[in-house]
């Protein structure tokens, strides 16, 4: 990493009040139309309330602003993303849904902001919301092909389970479902980033 960047665990509330900074991250990794934006915070904000959620955001060397944020929770029955994938999966591969979604950590989001792309600040926040995770696995979904972002969850273990899978209402964006063995396998002895020392951008 060409500078280190430190990491911060945040709880529900302090994620809750961290959402406008971080939605501005979201839109500029990853472009989508404005008018999706208010759809995407509720969705964010709804996630907080589900079973063990765990997030990190990643703040500048200075403190001063958050430049990546991951997030994730227990998976089980009942939540839309588990539900409509085991059920595609179900149809493709019976086995496949207990191995690696009976006891799932769910990842939602890892972005970071396009200033801060190839700097090792995805795999530094992914490690970090997956080490203390007493799940037996992890899964996610990406954007089908070859990115970086695939090619980073690959690099930590994940297996593709349900290639070019399409979300209900998402016809024309091909997913790709990973799954990985907790804990995930990280190259390297890189020595995890300590906590920012202040954040006067949370509110």
């Amino acid at each position: 990493m060409e500078t280190e960047i430190e990491l911060w665990e945040l709880a529900a509330p302090a994620f809750l009040r961290a959402v406008p900074a971080l939605m501005e991250i979201y839109a500029a990794a990853m472009s989508p139309p404005r008018d999706q934006l208010p759809g995407r915070r509720t969705v964010m904000e709804h996630h907080t309330g589900l079973p063990l959620f765990h997030s990190v955001t990643a703040v500048s060397p200075d403190g001063e602003s958050a430049v990546g944020f991951a997030y994730g929770f227990h998976g089980q029955g009942g939540q839309w993303w588990h539900d409509v994938v085991t059920h595609e999966l179900r149809l493709r591969d019976e086995a496949a849904v207990p191995r690696w979604f009976g006891d799932s950590f769910e990842i939602a989001e890892v972005h970071v902001h396009p200033d801060w792309q190839g700097r090792g600040v995805g795999r530094g926040m992914l490690l970090r919301l997956t080490q203390a995770r007493a799940e037996r696995t992890a899964v996610l979904s990406t954007h089908t092909g070859s990115t970086p972002a695939h090619g980073l969850y690959r690099s930590c273990g994940f297996a593709d389970v349900l290639p070019e899978f399409y979300f209900p209402g998402s016809p024309e964006q091909p997913f790709t479902i990973m799954a990985a063995p907790l804990p995930l396998r990280a190259p390297g002895n890189r020595r995890p980033a300590g906590r920012s020392r202040g954040w006067r951008w949370t509110g």
